[in-house]
């Protein structure tokens, strides 16, 4: 029987686009592969659909590929646009396109063209030939406010989620607040103000609204947009005067008065960071943006604008909104819970989600970035409380009328009330979001809940819809998949995926931990065994991990659970209440009870190993050698070169030994520097030169790498690393400017680097290269190297943010070494035989990913200045090796497979020769 061919709608042109990007990318990667057929299908920045490249969905943000970088203008301080910042007729041009016919309407010449590189353009009407179903993991408007469901009714296509009433509420939060009014339905306090009424008032009716609104919420107030989600554009005021009420309002319609002439104060590279913050859709206005005589479409534009102005200045986003709500400040426990119908269309809602952010705000950063935030499932409440707020949830469903699921927000006080302030028809679907997160505990894995949710929303576009009669025979056809698949005709191979840890980039290890399993899961071939790793230097354990505790996003919190394993009493009445979900979806049952396993034990339940770890014990060798003794296949490196690459000071030794362009460097020792911090701080500043590179020597996070500027600098900064207990200084990181809530590693060591820049290269550029091994017939080791990414830094280092939280950063893969095809070709090819050497020189197996500067001299002579060597790279959702092994025809999770395959190959040809 065919599979059903279900459409995942993401991108869009909204604020949230990156969000929706990242989690159609999740849909696609977990979709029950016996029983789906996922097509990917990009909405671009204008409403027109595209059957995207598969390459394409693995980019880490959709500027990695849309605009196509020939379209694109020169963007010199390394700025990003979307594409709604080109000028047509100027983008055409740069791509090649003849634009000299008058009639020719270049919009929409632009779209199609820039369509076309991508994938296969289609119109509306045509996509019934393409999918059965449709997937929406859109985001904010065109997305979840009703216009894509009605779009896709008219053409008799079903589609997941909620229908056209209850999804243009469901996006309006001053719509859905006025009808909560009605029925006083778990409200606080409300006003709101048009943009009309806001931008019409004088200074004096302005005042009046703030005087206005300081006596009615008691000096306490939120202001936010009514139709924007992930905190967009939001404002909590404590007492706040004048000046800034008129701010926050102006913010909430992304509209913002600037001081030119404090902006010519800040040096370059504030200047720099000051617009890129601003033109960023999330955290500031976005582009195009409205002056009060031109439209500003790229940050290059908005920074001569601001050069050239004078006196304060007004700035609107062309992307704005229209009604702004202001409303009381509530002091309780923030929370997040999923609804889900069942049987007869019955909402049930699972276990609510404490949100415990570390500022005030929980903000896109805090979302989507690991470990920036604490998710705590269900709420550390009374059950009597968690009851009364699922209760509450299901009135508000109801209310709705919501369908299929719904993620509803609220607070509750400390006196047990309930507010319910936004009920959303669609949720963010992020490996680790509540959506994924709350199904989990009631043992249903992201691969079964997506099935559970398009059955559920054919079974409700039936029901609902006059015509819906007509989706009876693609929901029997889907009972019939999932009936064959629960009975597999061969056995599937057994693969522990390692994750956790307890390195500085343990939080890291999950996210890529979690993509292997889901990737895993989801295919027809391997069973993945989710473990998690915890202890010391000295000493490690592996215990199983269940469910619910792998889809938290915090390696911390999962390791308290694992080692105190108390289930809230509330949990055992939610499982019950959705046992016969459970039972459809997931007939093995779900497993929430963790168990410490021996290596014997691993031995006995699987065949290989998928190392997930980040830092030590992963990438030391430590475990590497342990499995080995237990005849365990596993992916990458063996123990002896693991041992040497996870060392970055060795590494730089071995590789200048062996005639490799490293930088200068040299191993500052906590005890040398605390004897005279001042002497030799200015003793490294004059070997080295400033700026220099700071950085740990055994940690693989950009977070803790600095580029020193000053001797200053670089005393503060090697008094923070080498702190004797894990707060960090007040005074110092204020300095540093670093969040003295985020995590900084404490060291014994500190690796110092030249710092290598551009110097007489024609041009430089910093890029990330990776490679898959395999055993030959003949046992020799083939080493596949793949096209470099070029990483674009948003600032001097290239972030943690930028290499792991969806949207951020930009990957071009292959990377531009040059504009001539020849020379691009010549260069690449040199670059990655140097690589390769790279990787032979330390044995480095399976796979790798170096990073590297390149040099490129006016006479084509090329210089690939070794940065450092991962022997297990980060495997999140969109890490650009993925971007590298799909030009070579890999899917991610082929990629994955043939990774599994170099460690079973190997072990298998070692077993061989021993016994000759």
């Amino acid at each position: 029987m065919s599979k059903i061919r279900v459409g995942i709608f993401f991108g869009g042109s909204s604020r949230e686009r990156e969000v929706s990007f990242a989690g159609g990318r999740t849909v696609y990667d977990n979709l029950d592969k016996s029983l789906f057929e996922p097509i990917p299908l990009f909405v671009d920045s204008f409403g027109g659909i595209v059957k995207l490249q598969w390459e394409h969905v693995y980019k880490g943000s959709i500027r990695d590929f849309y605009p196509p970088a020939e379209f694109l203008p020169e963007l010199p301080h390394g700025f990003q646009i979307y594409a709604e910042s080109l000028v047509p007729e100027e983008a055409l041009v740069r791509a090649g396109f003849h634009v000299a016919d008058e009639t020719l309407d270049l919009t929409k010449e632009l779209r199609l063209r820039m369509n076309q590189k991508i994938g296969e353009p289609l119109n509306w009407e045509d996509l019934g030939n393409y999918i059965d179903l449709a997937f929406l993991a859109l985001h904010g408007t065109f997305g979840e406010d009703g216009s894509i469901q009605g779009i896709l009714e008219w053409h008799g296509i079903p589609y997941t989620g909620s229908g056209l009433l209850p999804s243009a509420m469901g996006i309006n939060k001053w719509i859905q607040k006025k009808f909560q009014q009605t029925q006083n339905l778990y409200i606080n306090e409300f006003e709101s103000i048009s943009y009309e009424e806001w931008t019409e008032s004088d200074t004096v009716e302005k005042h009046q609204w703030f005087q206005h609104f300081l006596q009615k919420f008691n000096h306490q107030f939120v202001v936010k947009p009514a139709n924007q989600g992930s905190s967009l554009g939001v404002s909590i005021l404590e007492d706040p005067g004048f000046e800034r009420f008129c701010d926050a309002i102006d913010l909430a319609f992304f509209k913002l008065r600037i001081d030119s002439d404090e902006y010519r104060q800040k040096d370059f590279q504030e200047r720099i960071t000051y617009i890129k913050e601003l033109t960023d859709i999330r955290s500031g206005l976005g582009l195009p943006l409205l002056t009060a005589t031109a439209i500003l479409h790229t940050p290059d534009a908005v920074m001569e604008f601001l050069e050239q102005s004078e006196g304060i200045v007004e700035l609107q986003a062309k992307d704005s909104e229209s009604r702004v709500l202001i409303e009381s400040k509530i002091t309780g426990k923030e929370f997040s819970c999923i609804v889900i119908e069942h049987h007869r269309g019955q909402p049930v809602a699972l276990p609510p989600t404490e949100i415990k952010k570390s500022g005030d705000l929980f903000d896109y950063r805090s979302k989507y970035l690991p470990g920036l935030s604490r998710k705590e499932t269900p709420m550390d409440v009374s059950t009597e409380t968690i009851l009364d707020i699922r209760n509450a949830c299901c009135e508000l469903y109801r209310f709705f009328g919501f369908e299929v699921y719904a993620r509803i927000d609220g607070f509750v006080t400390s006196e047990g009330e309930v507010f319910l302030n936004d009920p959303n028809t669609t949720s963010g679907m992020m490996p680790s979001s509540f959506f994924f997160h709350q199904a989990a505990e009631i043992g249903l894995n992201p691969s079964q809940f997506l099935t559970f949710i398009v059955r559920q929303s054919l079974k409700t576009r039936i029901l609902s819809h006059p015509t819906g009669r007509k989706f009876t025979p693609l929901k029997e056809q889907l009972d019939v998949l999932l009936s064959q698949s629960q009975f597999p005709t061969e056995e599937k191979r057994k693969i522990a995926v390692i994750m956790g840890g307890y390195s500085f980039e343990r939080h890291i290890s999950m996210e890529s931990g979690r993509n292997i399993y889901e990737k895993l899961s989801s295919s027809e071939e391997f069973e993945p065994v989710p473990i998690f790793l915890v202890g010391n230097r000295e000493n490690y354990e592996l215990y199983t991990l269940p469910l619910p505790y792998m889809l938290k996003d915090n390696a911390d919190d999962i390791r308290k659970k694992v080692l105190d394993p108390q289930n809230h009493e509330a949990l055992e009445i939610i499982r019950e209440e959705t046992a016969f979900i459970r039972d459809k979806y997931n007939p093995k049952g779900g497993d929430f009870s963790p168990e410490k396993w021996s290596l014997m034990d691993l031995k006995n339940h699987v065949e290989g190993v998928f190392i997930a770890l980040h830092g030590r014990p992963g990438e030391d060798g430590t475990l590497q050698r342990d499995l080995s003794q237990y005849g365990l296949y596993f992916n990458g490196s063996p123990s002896h070169s693991s041992a040497i690459t996870i060392d970055k000071f060795t590494t730089n030794q071995k590789l200048r030994a062996s005639g490799f362009f490293v930088a200068d460097h040299m191993l500052l020792k906590k005890e040398a520097f605390l004897e005279n911090p001042i002497l030799v701080s200015g003793e490294i500043a004059e070997r080295f030169g400033l700026p220099l590179i700071a950085k740990p020597a055994d940690d693989g996070c950009s977070a803790a790498v600095r580029k020193v500027k000053t001797i200053e600098e670089l005393l503060d900064f090697a008094t923070l690393i080498f702190r004797d207990n894990t707060s960090l200084n007040v005074e110092i990181s204020q300095r540093l400017k670093i969040n003295i809530h985020d995590e900084l590693p404490q060291k014994l060591e500190l690796l110092i680097e030249k710092f290598i820049d551009k110097g007489e290269a024609m041009h430089f550029l910093e890029v990330t290269g990776g490679m898959l091994t395999h055993v030959q017939e003949d046992g020799r080791i083939y080493y596949e190297v793949f096209e470099p990414s070029e990483s674009l830094a948003e600032s001097e280092i290239l972030s943690l943010e930028e290499k792991f939280l969806a949207g951020e950063g930009q990957n071009l893969t292959p990377a531009r070494f040059s504009k001539t095809p020849q020379l691009q070709k010549q260069i690449s090819q040199e670059v990655r035989k140097t690589l390769e050497k790279v990787a032979k020189t330390l044995d480095v197996q399976g796979y790798c990913r170096i990073d590297a500067f390149v040099k490129i001299f006016p006479d084509n002579k090329v210089e690939t200045h070794i940065i450092e060597i991962n022997s297990l790279p980060g495997m999140t959702p969109a890490t650009c090796i993925y971007h590298q092994a799909a030009l070579n025809a890999y899917k991610p999770f082929d990629f994955i497979r043939e990774i599994l395959n170099f460690g079973r190959d190997k072990w298998q040809l070692e077993t061989q020769q021993a016994k000759a």
